[in-house]
C-alpha cells in the first residue's frame, strides 16, 4: 500500500517562501522513478488544480501559468521525495496543498481523476 504524507505547510507573508516536501513509503526507491508525481492546490469551494507536475524520472516538469517562475518541482528519487520550492508568495496561493502520484509509468495529468495516490494535505497561507 502507497502512502504519500506532506510536511512544510505553514503561514508565511507574502513575498516569502515555503517548501512543502512529500515522501512516498510502500515503494522501494527503484519502484518511485516510475510514478510521476504532482501538487495540487484546493480552495475550499473550488475544484482542485494541478500546480506542478514533474515525470517519472524527473526529465520533464509541468507548472501552472500562475506559479511559473515562482514555484519549481523537483524529486530525489534515493529518499523517495517529491519537493514543491514555492518563491514570492502570493495571497492568492494560499490553499490546502496535496501531493499525488499518477498510476505507475504514466505521464503527467491534468485531471485529478487520474492520480492513484494522495497525500493528507499541507496547508498554505499567505498574508498580504
Amino acid at each position: 500500500q502507497v502512502q504519500l504524507v506532506e510536511s512544510g505547510g505553514g503561514s508565511v507573508q507574502a513575498g516569502g517562501s515555503l517548501r512543502l516536501s512529500c515522501t512516498a513509503s510502500g515503494l522501494t526507491f527503484v519502484d518511485f522513478v516510475d510514478y510521476s508525481m504532482g501538487w495540487f492546490r484546493q480552495v475550499l469551494g473550488k475544484e482542485r488544480e494541478l500546480v506542478v507536475c514533474i515525470n517519472r524520472s524527473g526529465g520533464s516538469t509541468y507548472s501552472t501559468d500562475s506559479v511559473k517562475g515562482r514555484f519549481t518541482i523537483s524529486r530525489d528519487n534515493a529518499k523517495n521525495t517529491v519537493y514543491l520550492q514555492m518563491n514570492s508568495l502570493k495571497p492568492e496561493d494560499t490553499a490546502m496543498y496535496y501531493c499525488a502520484s499518477m498510476p505507475r509509468y504514466r505521464a503527467c495529468s491534468l485531471a485529478a481523476g487520474q492520480y492513484s495516490y494522495w497525500g493528507q494535505g499541507a496547508q498554505v497561507t499567505v498574508s498580504s
